[in-house]
């Protein structure tokens, strides 16, 4: 032991007797874990058949929920599955199969479909729920090993999740069997999800907390600045009074308008450097005279991603101006605004 409360290894200690590993072994045991899985995803990929189009349907026209169950190991694919069903268009929740027969029952209706995962198909507190549901009237899909078991017999819809082995050296712990069975529910997830029409725009709205929903939701309306915020300058402006307030807002520009509220430029930070070498009176040159005209805008329901694309055409600006349809200035967006709303 050393300082630190650490196993010192001693090169020439025995594997699993407190020192080293033995590598080869350890690798070993890892590729053939890797490769059992992946074997047993392949297998199952070939026995896909009707019974996976008949589920897909079933699931596609429900006109109640979908609850998915399962016990132990089961259990934790089962609510994967619920989740990544509710993410992409299918609402779907998490029912414990024990907890079910104590009340949670309740929560299932006729019009609903039931998912039960059981790799043996014979797991008591599933089997024992078969009966309420079928009075209750609502639909069943089973994912088992064994086509002859007690759920796969009593499904409306069953299957297939055999393995050949698990990955398992001892045999016992669920591997392979777990890892295809998630492989085939997210099969039935992104099946629905196609056959739905769900768009990246639908899943952004079922991850609003995300990069993607921040980047597919937020608007050019949701994050730009207005009002006091906004530095303007009427044409009318002198040099001078436009740095006034361009300084005073702390944007690095102020946007040019008309009498009539329309973009006629802008005047920034470059603009004031470059003006510099030829001005001699600030108070006495118009800012029309210095300023960009034509600058580059975008649209108040733009998403605002796309003002990342409009800033980096060359030359690259750091700030867009936001008009409604008659070019009137509504906003203006800096790039600081983008990484504030975490766009980018």
């Amino acid at each position: 032991m050393n300082a630190r409360g650490n196993l010192e290894h001693s090169p020439n200690a025995e594997p699993g007797a407190g020192g080293r590993v033995d590598a080869a072994r350890v690798l070993a045991l890892a590729h053939n874990v890797l490769a059992t899985e992946a074997a047993a995803i392949v297998a199952m990929a070939t026995r896909v058949g009707t019974p996976f189009v008949v589920a897909v349907e079933l699931l596609l026209y429900c006109r109640g929920r979908v609850i998915v169950s399962g016990m132990g190991k089961s259990g934790h694919i089962a609510r994967k599955l619920a989740a990544t069903l509710a993410s992409t268009g299918t609402p779907a929740f998490f029912v414990h199969p024990a907890e079910a027969s104590h009340g949670d029952l309740g929560m299932i209706a006729p019009d609903d479909v039931v998912l039960m995962l059981s790799y043996s198909g014979e797991t008591d507190e599933l089997v024992g729920l078969v009966p309420h549901l079928k009075r209750e009237g609502a639909a069943l899909i089973a994912f088992t090993g064994n086509e002859a078991s007690s759920l796969a017999q009593a499904a409306d819809v069953h299957l297939d999740a055999a393995v050949d082995s698990e990955a398992c050296p001892l045999g016992l712990a669920p591997t392979a069997s777990t890892t295809a069975a998630l492989a085939l529910g997210d099969a039935l997830a992104l099946a629905l999800l196609d056959a739905r029409g769900f768009s990246v725009e639908d899943f952004a709205r079922s991850h609003p907390g995300g990069a993607l929903g921040r980047r597919l939701l937020t608007r050019v309306g949701d994050i730009m600045r207005t009002g006091d915020a906004l530095p303007t300058s009427p044409t009318t402006a002198t040099l001078g009074e436009a740095i006034v307030e361009m300084s005073r807002k702390g944007m690095g520009m102020t946007a040019i308008i008309d009498s009539d509220g329309r973009v006629a430029g802008i005047f920034t930070d470059g603009d004031l450097r470059r003006s510099l070498e030829r001005v001699r009176d600030v108070a006495a040159t118009n800012v029309t005279e210095v300023m960009t005209p034509s600058p580059r805008t975008i649209s108040v329901g733009q998403l605002a991603v796309d003002c990342v694309e409009a800033m980096e055409r060359v030359p690259k600006v750091q700030v867009l101006l936001v008009v409604d349809e008659q070019a009137k200035l509504v906003g203006a967006l800096h790039l600081h605004d983008l990484f504030r709303a975490r766009v980018v």
